[in-house]
């Protein structure tokens, strides 16, 4: 059976999915977007940026359906600039924080909060992903954070190094958070059964989206919960096999190639069907 386009929603991943490597969409994957809009489709993003990070391309992409930021840590109503659905990490995170830090001088850190992004260990890394965020952190300490709502902890190290962090966080054995890794050099903390597929639920029920069809988009770890909340999960080629074995749909176009633009080709022209 066809679909509505009025009652789909296509929501997709930043980096990786939506995004090439230079970090700025296609003029072709624009325009679909655009044509998908138009046409009566909701378009929407998922990512574990913060707002500070993503709203940089909002002149770029238009949205029309409220977006998932931090990994599921909050749901934000664009239009009218106001949190739907706010999560945060317990305070136990702070001690944790600092335990692994400690332990891990050549990792570099940051701390989503709503007013700023904040850095308690700034490496060349580090560095790196605030320049690809269009960020300009706040540098200072664990202990000097003075938000007590940390939506997120992200660690940024070498990719060859990510199995000595990853050891260290396994012993350690740390309760009431999660863990997860969002790219190959990037490890976070989220609180405790908080993704973006719990985030898209809360959208389905608070935002009165019951009867829409969503459509997810991912390429990695941090996508898989959102890609199974789902009613259709597709990925680009790029994406990590974990990704691929519980997509509905590997599309042969990787991130580079428009695969965004692909998949609303096919909504527009009906391949895609309940």
């Amino acid at each position: 059976m066809s679909l509505d386009i009025s009652k789909i929603l296509l929501i997709t991943d930043m980096d990786g999915t939506f995004l090439p490597s230079s970090k700025i969409p296609s003029e072709r994957t624009v325009s679909a977007v655009e044509h998908f809009m138009q046409a009566g489709g909701r378009f929407s993003i998922a990512t574990g940026r913060a707002i500070q990070a993503a709203d940089q391309y909002f002149g770029l992409v238009k949205v029309n359906a409220p977006i998932i930021m931090c990994n599921g840590g909050m749901v934000y109503d664009i239009k009218d600039k106001k949190q739907i659905y706010d999560v945060f990490l317990p305070q136990s995170v702070r001690e944790i924080t600092k335990e692994i830090l400690d332990a891990h001088p050549w990792v570099g850190s940051e701390v989503l909060a709503l007013e700023a992004v904040y850095v308690p260990q700034m490496t060349e890394m580090e560095a790196v992903h605030n320049q690809i965020c269009k960020v300009i952190p706040v540098i200072c300490t664990v202990d000097e954070i003075p938000s007590r709502e940390w939506y997120k902890v992200l660690f940024a190290l070498p990719p060859e190094r990510m199995e000595e962090l990853m050891s260290f966080v396994e012993k350690k054995g740390y309760t009431g958070v999660d863990f997860v890794r969002s790219s190959k050099e990037y490890y976070e903390i989220l609180p405790q059964n908080i993704s973006k597929g719990t985030a898209l639920n809360i959208m389905r029920e608070r935002c009165s989206m019951q009867d829409f069809f969503f459509i997810a988009a991912g390429d990695y770890n941090n996508d898989i919960e959102l890609l199974q909340a789902a009613d259709l999960s597709v990925c680009p080629s790029n994406a990590v096999d974990e990704v691929k074995a519980v997509c509905d749909r590997v599309y042969p176009s990787s991130c580079e190639e428009d695969f965004i633009a692909d998949v609303i080709d096919d909504i527009m022209s009906g391949n895609i069907s309940i």
